[in-house]
């Protein structure tokens, strides 16, 4: 993708993410229809869905040979991430959303023949932007965001840290990620993988992991956390696929090799 097209593409994006964004905050206090998805505690609101359909009926409308993989079931079924793609989230963190009304984002990750071009992430709440195109650096709002210190230690890091992992799985021995949370020197849980990416960037956190993710949930997060010098694979360093959901693991280079080769890997099911 050249510059130009890039460029149009994450200011037209960043338009629609705003403007949709501004609409939640609107509307946060009005009556929400809420539905169940895969399990009870996997929610759906009206406004996930409004908000979806107002992002993809833009996509549509401007760029209609664009793909979309989106969370709510108005997009593509796609078996390649050939051309251009938006993967979107509308409301990342329903949860939060429905019960604190904060610590939720929209997500919206923009590749071309499967390479991560532009990354969105908003936390509407607090009107924060956290946004990246490739090549040209990440920011928060308008500052940009320096790159992640090399010179991190593994044992004063602060990872999030989803807490099943600390029960009984299917990945990982649940002793030996209680033995990464004694090591380390703190763990986090926000409810939002998006915000937790953003977090990652920023350098506020130094990793995060969770079991189970779809590519709606990560896709932005990627791209804005590739350009501060992080490291995104599933948690025993292989590569993300895209097209599925994975296990997840995005954090800083320098405590990558010790929390895959000592935790994850030698704990692996």
């Amino acid at each position: 993708m050249d510059l130009e097209l890039r460029e149009a593409l994450y200011l037209q994006a960043k338009e629609w993410v705003l403007e949709a964004g501004k609409t939640i905050r609107e509307k946060i206090n009005d009556p929400l229809t809420i539905d169940t998805k895969s399990d009870p505690n996997d929610l759906v609101t009206t406004m996930d869905k409004g908000t979806e359909y107002f992002l993809i009926t833009n996509i549509k409308e401007t760029y209609p040979e664009h793909f979309i993989i989106s969370e709510e079931g108005y997009g593509d079924e796609l078996q390649s991430l050939d051309g251009t793609v938006w993967i979107i989230d509308p409301i990342d963190g329903t949860m939060n959303f429905v019960h604190q009304k904060r610590n939720f984002a929209i997500s919206v990750g923009i590749y071309h023949d499967g390479v991560g071009e532009i990354g969105l992430i908003y936390d509407v709440m607090a009107d924060q932007l956290y946004s990246a195109k490739r090549g040209g650096g990440a920011y928060k709002n308008k500052t940009a965001l320096p790159r992640l210190s090399e010179q991190k230690s593994f044992y004063e890091s602060i990872l999030g840290l989803n807490h099943f992992w600390l029960c009984e799985n299917r990945l990982v021995d649940e002793k030996v990620i209680q033995n990464l949370v004694k090591t380390i020197r703190g763990s986090r849980t926000y409810g939002s993988a998006a915000l937790e990416f953003a977090s990652v960037a920023e350098g506020i956190m130094d990793g995060y992991m969770t079991m189970d993710l779809a590519p709606w949930d990560i896709a932005a997060g990627i791209v804005i956390v590739d350009e501060v010098g992080g490291r995104t694979t599933n948690a025993f360093g292989e590569q993300i696929n895209l097209l599925q959901k994975n296990s997840v693991l995005t954090c800083n280079p320098a405590i990558q090799e010790q929390l895959i080769n000592d935790y994850t890997k030698k704990g692996r099911k």
